[in-house]
Protein backbone atom coordinates (compact mmCIF):
# COMPACT_ATOMS: atom_id res chain seq x y z
CA UNK A 1 0.00 0.00 0.00
CA UNK A 2 2.91 2.22 -0.04
CA UNK A 3 2.87 3.09 3.80
CA UNK A 4 4.08 1.09 6.99
CA UNK A 5 2.13 1.09 10.20
CA UNK A 6 4.60 1.75 13.22
CA UNK A 7 3.91 0.95 16.99
CA UNK A 8 0.63 -1.28 16.09
CA UNK A 9 -1.58 -1.05 19.31
CA UNK A 10 -3.60 -4.64 20.57
CA UNK A 11 -6.52 -3.07 22.32
CA UNK A 12 -6.61 -5.99 25.42
CA UNK A 13 -9.97 -7.21 26.85
CA UNK A 14 -10.68 -5.88 29.83
CA UNK A 15 -12.18 -8.67 31.22
CA UNK A 16 -8.94 -10.65 30.82
CA UNK A 17 -7.51 -8.42 33.31
CA UNK A 18 -6.98 -11.21 36.42
CA UNK A 19 -5.28 -11.45 39.44
CA UNK A 20 -3.73 -14.67 40.27
CA UNK A 21 -1.09 -15.56 42.91
CA UNK A 22 2.57 -16.78 41.85
CA UNK A 23 2.12 -17.89 45.40
CA UNK A 24 0.12 -18.09 48.32
CA UNK A 25 -0.47 -14.31 50.28
CA UNK A 26 1.51 -14.87 53.45
CA UNK A 27 1.78 -10.87 54.67
CA UNK A 28 -1.83 -8.57 54.88
CA UNK A 29 -2.14 -5.07 55.84
CA UNK A 30 -5.47 -3.87 57.42
CA UNK A 31 -6.37 -0.65 56.93
CA UNK A 32 -9.23 1.30 58.68
CA UNK A 33 -10.56 4.20 58.98
CA UNK A 34 -9.97 6.26 61.87
CA UNK A 35 -12.16 8.11 64.34
CA UNK A 36 -14.85 5.70 63.32
CA UNK A 37 -15.94 3.54 66.17
CA UNK A 38 -18.63 1.96 63.93
CA UNK A 39 -15.70 0.12 62.17
CA UNK A 40 -14.30 -1.49 65.50
CA UNK A 41 -16.19 -4.45 65.63
CA UNK A 42 -15.64 -5.20 61.89
CA UNK A 43 -12.18 -4.69 61.95
CA UNK A 44 -12.17 -6.99 64.96
CA UNK A 45 -13.91 -9.30 63.21
CA UNK A 46 -11.81 -9.51 59.75
CA UNK A 47 -8.38 -9.57 61.98
CA UNK A 48 -9.65 -12.62 64.20
CA UNK A 49 -10.83 -14.26 60.81
CA UNK A 50 -7.34 -13.72 59.15
CA UNK A 51 -5.07 -14.56 62.13
CA UNK A 52 -7.00 -17.73 63.67
CA UNK A 53 -8.69 -19.10 60.42
CA UNK A 54 -6.31 -17.94 56.92
CA UNK A 55 -3.03 -18.29 59.50
CA UNK A 56 -1.80 -14.91 58.21
CA UNK A 57 0.63 -12.19 59.31
CA UNK A 58 -1.39 -9.07 59.61
CA UNK A 59 0.43 -5.69 59.82
CA UNK A 60 -2.37 -2.89 61.20
CA UNK A 61 -0.87 0.71 61.86
CA UNK A 62 0.20 1.15 65.49
CA UNK A 63 -2.62 3.93 66.26
CA UNK A 64 -4.94 1.74 65.36
CA UNK A 65 -3.30 -0.92 67.79
CA UNK A 66 -3.31 1.56 70.44
CA UNK A 67 -6.84 2.56 69.98
CA UNK A 68 -8.35 2.75 73.42
CA UNK A 69 -11.40 0.59 72.80
CA UNK A 70 -8.97 -2.14 71.12
CA UNK A 71 -6.99 -1.99 73.92
CA UNK A 72 -9.61 -1.89 76.55
CA UNK A 73 -11.06 -5.42 75.06
CA UNK A 74 -10.02 -8.34 76.68
CA UNK A 75 -11.48 -10.92 74.45
CA UNK A 76 -9.60 -9.34 71.36
CA UNK A 77 -6.52 -9.31 73.45
CA UNK A 78 -4.62 -12.93 72.18
CA UNK A 79 -5.51 -11.66 68.91
CA UNK A 80 -3.84 -7.93 69.17
CA UNK A 81 -0.95 -9.51 70.54
CA UNK A 82 -0.29 -11.32 67.18
CA UNK A 83 -0.58 -8.28 65.23
CA UNK A 84 2.16 -6.56 63.55
CA UNK A 85 2.74 -3.05 63.53
CA UNK A 86 4.10 -0.36 61.84
CA UNK A 87 4.03 3.78 62.03
CA UNK A 88 3.55 5.86 58.74
CA UNK A 89 6.73 8.08 57.81
CA UNK A 90 9.18 5.52 60.40
CA UNK A 91 8.98 2.07 59.14
CA UNK A 92 8.98 0.29 55.53
CA UNK A 93 6.55 -2.32 55.14
CA UNK A 94 6.07 -1.84 51.11
CA UNK A 95 8.63 -4.97 50.47
CA UNK A 96 6.36 -7.03 52.79
CA UNK A 97 2.89 -6.86 51.93
CA UNK A 98 1.25 -9.37 49.74
CA UNK A 99 -2.31 -7.96 49.91
CA UNK A 100 -3.84 -4.41 51.33
CA UNK A 101 -7.63 -5.05 53.08
CA UNK A 102 -9.55 -1.53 53.58
CA UNK A 103 -12.56 -1.16 55.82
CA UNK A 104 -13.99 2.51 55.60
CA UNK A 105 -14.67 4.91 52.70
CA UNK A 106 -13.00 5.65 49.55
CA UNK A 107 -10.37 7.65 51.60
CA UNK A 108 -8.69 4.22 52.99
CA UNK A 109 -7.74 3.14 49.44
CA UNK A 110 -6.28 6.51 49.26
CA UNK A 111 -4.21 6.25 52.27
CA UNK A 112 -2.93 3.14 51.14
CA UNK A 113 -1.48 4.32 47.87
CA UNK A 114 -0.16 6.62 49.48
CA UNK A 115 2.16 4.29 51.40
CA UNK A 116 3.53 2.72 48.22
CA UNK A 117 5.37 4.61 46.63
CA UNK A 118 6.78 2.32 44.40
CA UNK A 119 4.61 -0.91 43.10
CA UNK A 120 1.41 -1.56 44.99
CA UNK A 121 -0.01 -4.96 46.37
CA UNK A 122 -3.33 -5.85 45.45
CA UNK A 123 -6.00 -3.67 47.06
CA UNK A 124 -9.33 -5.07 48.25
CA UNK A 125 -11.59 -2.48 49.77
CA UNK A 126 -15.04 -3.37 52.25
CA UNK A 127 -17.44 -0.63 52.25
CA UNK A 128 -19.80 -0.71 55.69
CA UNK A 129 -22.59 1.59 54.84
CA UNK A 130 -22.87 3.63 51.50
CA UNK A 131 -21.37 2.45 48.28
CA UNK A 132 -17.60 4.34 47.49
CA UNK A 133 -16.21 4.24 43.77
CA UNK A 134 -13.28 2.40 45.18
CA UNK A 135 -14.55 0.47 47.83
CA UNK A 136 -17.03 -2.15 46.39
CA UNK A 137 -17.37 -5.27 47.73
CA UNK A 138 -19.87 -5.77 51.06
CA UNK A 139 -18.23 -6.55 54.70
CA UNK A 140 -21.42 -8.91 55.14
CA UNK A 141 -20.08 -11.49 52.96
CA UNK A 142 -16.05 -10.55 53.84
CA UNK A 143 -15.24 -14.20 54.38
CA UNK A 144 -16.61 -15.40 51.09
CA UNK A 145 -15.24 -12.37 48.81
CA UNK A 146 -11.67 -13.03 50.81
CA UNK A 147 -11.49 -16.95 50.26
CA UNK A 148 -12.73 -15.96 46.56
CA UNK A 149 -9.42 -13.39 46.33
CA UNK A 150 -7.01 -16.60 48.09
CA UNK A 151 -7.84 -18.65 45.00
CA UNK A 152 -6.97 -16.58 42.33
CA UNK A 153 -8.77 -15.55 38.96
CA UNK A 154 -10.27 -12.27 40.79
CA UNK A 155 -10.81 -9.67 38.45
CA UNK A 156 -8.94 -6.91 38.72
CA UNK A 157 -8.72 -2.80 37.09
CA UNK A 158 -5.13 -1.30 37.02
CA UNK A 159 -5.84 2.06 38.48
CA UNK A 160 -2.91 4.30 37.15
CA UNK A 161 -1.15 7.04 39.49
CA UNK A 162 -0.01 10.11 38.33
CA UNK A 163 4.16 10.61 39.11
CA UNK A 164 4.26 14.62 40.62
CA UNK A 165 7.57 16.12 40.87
CA UNK A 166 7.73 19.71 42.74
CA UNK A 167 10.94 21.26 41.82
CA UNK A 168 11.68 24.27 44.01
CA UNK A 169 13.24 27.70 43.19
CA UNK A 170 16.76 27.99 44.48
CA UNK A 171 15.36 30.86 46.90
CA UNK A 172 12.80 28.67 48.64
CA UNK A 173 13.65 27.17 52.36
CA UNK A 174 14.06 23.53 52.03
CA UNK A 175 12.17 23.11 55.47
CA UNK A 176 8.86 23.43 54.08
CA UNK A 177 9.14 20.35 52.38
CA UNK A 178 9.45 18.54 55.44
CA UNK A 179 6.52 19.91 56.82
CA UNK A 180 4.40 17.62 59.19
CA UNK A 181 0.86 17.09 58.18
CA UNK A 182 -1.98 18.00 60.92
CA UNK A 183 -2.24 15.04 62.09
CA UNK A 184 1.21 14.82 62.91
CA UNK A 185 1.84 11.98 59.95
CA UNK A 186 2.73 11.66 56.67
CA UNK A 187 5.04 8.93 54.77
CA UNK A 188 8.29 9.60 53.78
CA UNK A 189 9.17 12.30 51.22
CA UNK A 190 11.15 11.59 48.34
CA UNK A 191 13.44 13.91 48.43
CA UNK A 192 16.33 14.57 45.58
CA UNK A 193 18.12 17.48 43.85
CA UNK A 194 17.76 18.17 39.93
CA UNK A 195 20.24 21.17 38.50
CA UNK A 196 20.83 22.92 42.26
CA UNK A 197 16.94 22.38 43.06
CA UNK A 198 14.90 20.69 45.69
CA UNK A 199 12.80 17.74 44.70
CA UNK A 200 9.73 16.21 45.95
CA UNK A 201 8.08 13.17 43.93
CA UNK A 202 4.95 11.38 45.06
CA UNK A 203 2.67 9.25 43.48
CA UNK A 204 -0.59 10.59 43.43
CA UNK A 205 -3.94 8.43 42.82
CA UNK A 206 -6.70 10.81 42.36
CA UNK A 207 -5.64 14.51 41.29
CA UNK A 208 -3.32 17.42 41.40
CA UNK A 209 -4.52 20.44 42.68
CA UNK A 210 -3.11 24.23 42.02
CA UNK A 211 -5.53 27.05 43.30
CA UNK A 212 -5.03 30.50 44.44
CA UNK A 213 -4.92 29.40 47.73
CA UNK A 214 -6.38 32.69 50.15
CA UNK A 215 -5.69 35.31 47.70
CA UNK A 216 -8.65 37.00 46.31
CA UNK A 217 -6.60 37.77 43.08
CA UNK A 218 -7.14 35.05 40.08
CA UNK A 219 -5.03 32.58 39.74
CA UNK A 220 -1.99 32.82 36.80
CA UNK A 221 -0.29 29.37 36.07
CA UNK A 222 1.32 28.09 32.71
CA UNK A 223 0.58 24.74 31.53
CA UNK A 224 3.04 22.98 29.46
CA UNK A 225 2.79 19.87 27.43
CA UNK A 226 6.15 17.70 26.87
CA UNK A 227 7.80 21.18 27.06
CA UNK A 228 5.43 23.38 24.59
CA UNK A 229 3.49 25.83 26.20
CA UNK A 230 -0.44 25.18 25.85
CA UNK A 231 -2.43 27.59 27.93
CA UNK A 232 -2.19 30.16 30.45
CA UNK A 233 -4.70 29.22 33.43
CA UNK A 234 -6.55 32.20 34.83
CA UNK A 235 -9.18 31.40 37.26
CA UNK A 236 -9.28 29.47 40.79
CA UNK A 237 -7.46 26.76 40.03
CA UNK A 238 -6.80 23.58 37.56
CA UNK A 239 -6.78 20.31 38.07
CA UNK A 240 -4.48 17.55 36.84
CA UNK A 241 -6.46 14.34 37.71
CA UNK A 242 -5.97 10.34 36.63
CA UNK A 243 -9.24 8.37 35.37
CA UNK A 244 -10.00 7.16 38.65
CA UNK A 245 -10.13 10.77 40.27
CA UNK A 246 -12.67 11.68 37.05
CA UNK A 247 -15.04 11.32 39.49
CA UNK A 248 -13.91 13.32 42.47
CA UNK A 249 -13.20 16.93 42.26
CA UNK A 250 -12.94 16.87 38.49
CA UNK A 251 -16.28 15.82 38.24
CA UNK A 252 -17.19 18.28 40.14
CA UNK A 253 -15.77 21.13 38.22
CA UNK A 254 -17.24 19.95 34.90
CA UNK A 255 -15.09 17.42 33.83
CA UNK A 256 -16.27 13.75 32.32
CA UNK A 257 -16.30 11.08 33.69
CA UNK A 258 -13.54 8.36 33.03
CA UNK A 259 -13.16 4.77 33.28
CA UNK A 260 -10.23 3.97 35.39
CA UNK A 261 -9.21 1.59 32.70
CA UNK A 262 -8.39 4.49 30.32
CA UNK A 263 -4.93 5.05 29.56
CA UNK A 264 -4.99 8.85 30.09
CA UNK A 265 -4.50 12.11 32.07
CA UNK A 266 -7.10 14.73 32.54
CA UNK A 267 -6.56 18.65 32.69
CA UNK A 268 -9.73 20.65 34.33
CA UNK A 269 -9.93 24.21 35.02
CA UNK A 270 -11.76 25.33 38.05
CA UNK A 271 -13.90 28.31 37.44
CA UNK A 272 -12.02 29.75 34.53
CA UNK A 273 -12.61 33.43 33.47
CA UNK A 274 -13.10 32.36 30.14
CA UNK A 275 -16.56 30.67 28.46
CA UNK A 276 -13.98 28.44 25.91
CA UNK A 277 -12.01 26.75 28.43
CA UNK A 278 -13.09 23.41 28.36
CA UNK A 279 -11.81 20.00 30.48
CA UNK A 280 -9.65 18.68 28.03
CA UNK A 281 -7.90 14.99 28.05
CA UNK A 282 -4.12 13.93 26.60
CA UNK A 283 -3.02 10.87 26.62
CA UNK A 284 -1.14 8.62 29.16
CA UNK A 285 2.78 9.47 29.29
CA UNK A 286 2.68 12.90 28.66
CA UNK A 287 4.51 15.16 30.75
CA UNK A 288 2.76 17.69 31.75
CA UNK A 289 4.52 20.95 33.50
CA UNK A 290 3.04 23.71 35.17
CA UNK A 291 4.62 27.10 36.89
CA UNK A 292 3.17 30.51 37.71
CA UNK A 293 3.02 32.90 34.77
CA UNK A 294 5.12 36.01 34.97
CA UNK A 295 2.94 38.19 35.25
CA UNK A 296 0.87 36.68 38.21
CA UNK A 297 0.12 38.45 41.08
CA UNK A 298 -0.17 36.06 43.88
CA UNK A 299 1.48 32.46 44.79
CA UNK A 300 -0.60 29.34 44.34
CA UNK A 301 -1.49 25.98 46.36
CA UNK A 302 -1.06 22.66 45.10
CA UNK A 303 -2.06 19.31 47.35
CA UNK A 304 -2.10 15.97 46.20
CA UNK A 305 -5.12 13.97 46.71
CA UNK A 306 -6.06 16.79 49.19
CA UNK A 307 -2.46 16.38 51.12
CA UNK A 308 0.69 17.59 51.32
CA UNK A 309 -0.57 21.17 50.56
CA UNK A 310 2.33 23.80 49.83
CA UNK A 311 2.93 26.98 48.14
CA UNK A 312 4.16 27.59 44.39
CA UNK A 313 6.11 30.67 43.84
CA UNK A 314 7.97 32.27 41.22
CA UNK A 315 10.93 30.04 39.36
CA UNK A 316 9.02 26.68 41.08
CA UNK A 317 7.52 24.25 38.82
CA UNK A 318 5.26 20.95 39.07
CA UNK A 319 6.08 18.08 36.67
CA UNK A 320 3.19 15.72 36.12
CA UNK A 321 3.32 12.47 34.12
CA UNK A 322 1.47 8.97 34.24
CA UNK A 323 3.37 6.73 36.74
CA UNK A 324 4.58 3.07 35.87
CA UNK A 325 2.96 1.87 39.74
CA UNK A 326 -0.55 1.35 39.32
CA UNK A 327 -3.07 0.43 42.00
CA UNK A 328 -4.26 -3.05 41.30
CA UNK A 329 -8.08 -2.65 42.64
CA UNK A 330 -10.15 -5.55 42.86
CA UNK A 331 -13.71 -6.13 41.66
CA UNK A 332 -16.67 -6.94 43.09
CA UNK A 333 -18.18 -8.53 39.80
CA UNK A 334 -16.07 -7.09 36.96
CA UNK A 335 -14.24 -3.48 36.27
CA UNK A 336 -17.13 -2.60 34.08
CA UNK A 337 -20.06 -3.72 36.28
CA UNK A 338 -18.33 -2.25 39.13
CA UNK A 339 -17.91 1.05 37.71
CA UNK A 340 -21.49 1.97 36.48
CA UNK A 341 -22.69 0.25 39.48
CA UNK A 342 -20.82 3.02 41.87
CA UNK A 343 -22.18 5.76 39.24
CA UNK A 344 -25.50 4.69 39.81
CA UNK A 345 -25.61 4.58 43.63
CA UNK A 346 -22.68 7.54 44.38
CA UNK A 347 -23.82 10.22 41.89
CA UNK A 348 -26.75 8.93 40.43
CA UNK A 349 -25.73 9.20 37.32
CA UNK A 350 -28.79 9.78 34.74
CA UNK A 351 -31.31 9.42 37.28
CA UNK A 352 -34.56 10.76 35.85
CA UNK A 353 -38.32 9.92 35.72
CA UNK A 354 -39.47 7.67 32.88
CA UNK A 355 -41.48 9.27 30.14
CA UNK A 356 -45.07 7.25 30.29
CA UNK A 357 -45.89 5.58 27.04
CA UNK A 358 -48.53 6.96 24.63
CA UNK A 359 -51.91 5.37 25.17
CA UNK A 360 -53.76 3.90 22.31
CA UNK A 361 -55.63 5.83 19.75
CA UNK A 362 -53.59 9.04 20.98
CA UNK A 363 -51.52 11.26 18.75
CA UNK A 364 -47.91 12.53 20.18
CA UNK A 365 -48.90 16.06 18.40
CA UNK A 366 -51.63 16.22 20.63
CA UNK A 367 -51.43 18.33 23.79
CA UNK A 368 -53.21 18.43 26.88
CA UNK A 369 -54.62 21.57 28.37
Amino acid sequence: HGFLYFNSRHIQDPASQRLTWSKPPLNVLVIRKVRDEGLLEPFKELCRFLVEEKRLMVFVEKKVVDDVALTADETFSSIRKQLCTFREGFDDISDCIDLIICLGGDGTLLYASSLFQGSVPPVMAFHLGSLGFLTPFKFESYKTEVDKVFEGNAAIVLRSRLKVKVVKGLFQRSEQLFKPEENGTGPPNHIGTEAGKITLQLQVLNEVVVDRGPSSYLSNVDLYLDGRLITSVQGDGVIVSTPTGSTAYAAAAGASMIHPNVPAIMVTPICPHSLSFRPIVVPAGVELMITLSPDARNTAWVSFDGRKRQEIQHGDSIKITTSCYPVPSLCCHDLVYDWFDSLAQCLHWNVRKKQTRLTDGSDSSDTEN
